[in-house]
């Protein structure tokens, strides 16, 4: 197909320039720190950031908790689908990378040879940044702010385009809130399951937070033993 931005002449080209300009300018152990960055670093922090919402949900042990839950599973399993419908749109566009089609670029990672469009590391944070906000909002605002991070330094590690980026967060967020509605109607049943099971509830509650939420449960027998004496 068309190879996209080919040309110097465009703004997604002046713009991948302008910033891969900035590793040329920054110093070596600063080019290292953002390769490594960009490549694993903030993966890492966005799945982090996912136990610590999960954790944070199950101590809260709200009355949403299993409806939250879902929306937390959901999360990783949409960035997985969206890398999945990635796969042919990469090789339909068939966009090299642009250190093979532009000159003069500082690439901080070899051995790139897939296609360019769009940017599996952006789709990846992207998907879970959105699932996050779905989730909680206060987690998914810092996860969103991780994907933009994540964007920018792969333009910055002369790997990818900004509309590869541009592309990778908008598949990403579209695969998220497109079938969010399906996976909420199949997740939640099943995160309601759990929590009402005596040996995995606490996945989803707390055990202090679950007392007397799960039928048969200490607080709930006294509660059930006062009725009865009242």
């Amino acid at each position: 197909m068309a190879v996209i931005a080919e040309s110097g002449s465009n703004p997604d080209v002046d713009l991948l320039y302008d910033i891969n300009g900035l590793a040329k300018d920054a110093p070596h152990w600063f080019d290292r720190a953002m390769e490594f960055v960009g490549e694993y670093g903030l993966l890492v922090a966005m799945v982090l950031l996912v136990v610590w919402c999960w954790w944070s949900v199950r101590r809260r042990g709200a009355e949403d908790a299993a409806s939250t839950m879902a929306a937390l599973v959901w999360a990783p399993l949409a960035a997985a689908v969206a890398v999945l419908v990635n796969v042919p749109i990469r090789g339909f566009v068939e966009r090299p990378r642009p250190f093979l089609t532009h000159q003069g670029l500082d690439v901080l990672v070899s051995g790139k040879t897939d296609y360019s469009f769009v940017s599996d590391h952006a789709t990846i944070t992207m998907a879970l940044g959105v699932g996050l906000f779905i989730a909680n909002r206060r987690f998914g605002v810092a996860g969103i702010g991780l994907a933009l991070a994540e964007g920018f330094c792969r333009v910055y590690m002369g790997v990818h385009y900004p509309t590869d980026v541009v592309g990778g967060f908008a598949l990403g967020t579209a695969v998220v809130l497109l079938l969010s509605p399906l996976a909420a109607a199949l997740l939640t049943p099943v995160m309601k399951a759990v929590e009402g099971s005596p040996r995995v509830g606490w996945i989803v509650r707390g055990r202090s937070a679950g007392v007397g939420l799960v039928p048969g449960g200490r607080a709930s027998v006294e509660a059930e033993e006062r009725d009865l004496a009242a």
